[in-house]
């Protein structure tokens, strides 16, 4: 008998699809497409959610080509009968729309709704300004401040340890040392509840504070202009008067507050023509300092070379000088607000 005239006694049995609910489709569809070679961002999804399709993927252990192909196709068919799909909630719109609505309207939002930013928190957390740091952690323990200085810049930890007072900063830079026993979980606590209180703050019609913003007007005044809005202040408010001398930096002021490692830095930042003419200007007793700093922390050629253009330059008229020196003065705000260079801190407020 040949081997083709041999016929079953008995019918195949049809496979068929296994029931599954949508959890585990879900889970089936995602192994899918994993085994497929796709990339799929699941760490977009709600930890409730990821935690969930883990615990089904992992349960599923053996799925039949019958059932997956039916599972497959149900799958592509929603897809295609799909014609717009929205962000989940309010929180999944803000995302959405961020950057395309004004800052206070999603605070408003979020704070209606009572919905918190999403993502990693130490993100934003990282871009705040040292002094909005510190306020934060002012009535914070030394093991949150000693996680926030942890996971900050080095910079900007370094500056935030400088401005606290010597015992608390003792304390929180022996606490950084014992951080490594801290669970991810409790510094993504942390890190919610610090934003949370950033978040809680009131929109302000303007970023920055007012002392800060008198500083940048009268550090591109002219000195005249300068000293006589100061006598002003200090007649009207003496303490206020005294912050604004603290955020004010002109050209006398490089000689302290710049660090003479970064004087080359300084020099790339302004055009030849202006660097001579504000250092041929500074033949007053309270500029002179910061140009003899600046030729004295160049290479020998480099300040000759300046020394030489100076003497041709000649006598500078007082509004060409200022406004030279105001343009070095700019070139390092510009650095030290790019993060490129870091000002010193002075001792006492300034004497304008």
């Amino acid at each position: 008998m040949q081997l083709g005239q041999i016929t079953p006694t008995k019918a195949a049995a049809t496979h068929v699809a296994r029931n599954v609910n949508p959890a585990e489709k879900a889970a089936i569809v995602v192994q899918f497409l994993m085994s497929e070679g796709a990339n799929l961002q699941l760490d977009a999804l709600p930890e409730n959610l990821q935690a969930e399709l883990t615990h089904q993927i992992g349960s599923l252990r053996r799925i039949d080509r019958t059932t997956l192909v039916e599972v497959i196709e149900e799958f592509v068919h929603e897809l295609e009968q799909t014609g717009l799909t929205f962000p989940a909630g309010v929180a999944g719109a803000l995302n959405a729309l961020d950057g395309k609505i004004s800052a206070s309207a999603a605070a408003h939002i979020r704070k209606r709704s009572g919905v918190r930013a999403s993502g990693d928190p130490w993100l934003k957390l990282k871009e705040l300004e040292p002094e909005k740091l510190l306020t934060l952690i002012e009535e914070e323990s030394i093991e949150v401040a000693a996680v926030l200085l942890s996971k900050i810049d080095v910079k900007k930890a370094a500056r935030m340890l400088g401005k606290m007072p010597g015992e608390r900063a003792r304390r929180i830079t022996y606490a950084v040392s014992l951080t490594n026993s801290v669970t991810p979980d409790a510094v993504d606590r942390i890190g919610r509840a610090l934003i949370a209180q950033v978040e809680d703050e009131p929109i302000r019609a303007f970023e920055s504070q007012p002392v800060d913003g008198i500083g940048a007007i009268l550090n591109s005044s002219r000195s005249v202009t300068r000293d006589d809005m100061l006598i002003g202040l200090d007649e009207e408010d003496q303490e206020f008067a005294t912050e604004v001398r603290k955020a004010i930096f002109t050209f006398k002021h490089i000689v302290e507050r710049v660090d003479a490692r970064d004087v080359s830095s300084v020099l790339k930042s302004v055009d030849n023509d202006t660097l001579v003419t504000a250092l041929a200007s500074a033949t007053h007793e309270l500029t002179r300092p910061s140009a003899d700093f600046i030729l004295a922390n160049i290479s020998g050629r480099m300040a000759d070379q300046l020394r030489e253009a100076i003497e041709e330059r000649g006598t500078v008229g007082e509004e060409d000088g200022e406004i030279a020196m105001a343009e070095v003065v700019a070139g390092v705000r510009d650095l030290a607000q790019s993060g490129e260079i870091l000002l010193l801190e002075s001792v006492e407020a300034y004497a304008v």
